[in-house]
């Protein structure tokens, strides 16, 4: 796990994606040039009342200009905040926080639902860079409000899910799946439980190795008040308890060490 650096980054510049899905690009001094794929960090707000950061996936990384974009939907009083920010503006940033995804060289499938889609981007980008040429990504939206599609492919064949058939297969990312008989050797995951729960049935049904990347609800985001814990299948050092923390432990899992 890298190291952590807290930093006032300058906004470069921001964008409205979707219905209330923002793409802010931001740049620091170190944490750009020490991110991996499937790391995140947390940003802070001006308001002086609002003492926990947010925290928030990478998109995708310029290490030579040390930038970061960062894709996020408004929830909140806090991305609201973070998503009238314009050019030159300031915002406090920690990073990189957690364990990345682990590259492999084998035929790869990015499969992501929601927010968890930005993470792909960079990941493909990286995969890509590695010279694994057979990348597929799956995503899967609400409707025909997309985004990143246009990002994701330019390192992969992109499939399109939609909860209300807009757009694609109708269903989820495993409808999609399905009905375009995909696969590949590794799977690479990042969305919501019920999703992840999806994929990982799917990984041991077909014998396939597969990393998730877990949301859940952060406070510290070092790991110190364990407000972001899950259930795993081994006893975690730190608590002696079947409990991983999902900010430093995590975010990303081998399917196999946690227990949706």
């Amino acid at each position: 796990m890298s190291e952590k650096y807290k930093e006032i980054a300058e906004v470069i510049c921001q964008e409205e994606l979707s219905d209330g899905i923002f793409g802010m690009w931001i740049k620091t001094d170190k944490i750009a040039t020490n991110a991996v794929p499937g790391q995140f960090v947390s940003l802070y707000c001006a308001d002086g009342s609002k003492l926990l950061p947010r925290p928030i996936s990478i998109c995708e990384i310029n290490a030579e200009k040390t930038a970061l974009r960062l894709v996020y939907r408004v929830v909140g009083k806090g991305t609201k905040e973070f998503s009238s920010l314009r050019s030159m503006n300031k915002i406090e940033v920690l990073g990189p926080i957690g364990n990345g995804y682990t590259l492999k060289n084998n035929s790869a499938m990015l499969i992501a639902g929601g927010i968890g889609i930005p993470p792909m981007v960079e990941l493909a980008k990286e995969l890509k860079a590695r010279g694994v040429n057979d990348i597929t990504a799956v995503a899967g939206y609400r409707n025909n409000q997309l985004f990143l599609t246009e990002e994701l492919e330019k390192y992969c064949k992109v499939y399109v899910a939609t909860e209300d058939g807009s757009c694609g297969a109708r269903g989820n990312v495993m409808d999609a799946i399905r009905e375009y008989g995909l696969h590949a050797e590794v799977l690479y995951s990042c969305g919501p439980k019920p999703m992840l729960k999806a994929v990982s049935e799917f990984a041991a049904a077909n014998n396939i190795e597969a990393q998730i990347s877990l949301e859940e609800r952060m406070a510290c985001g070092i790991g110190a008040c364990l407000g972001c814990v899950c259930k795993t299948k081994e006893k975690d050092s730190h608590s002696q308890v079947n409990n991983k923390r999902v900010c430093v432990d995590g975010p990303v899992f081998d399917y196999r060490e946690v227990q949706l």
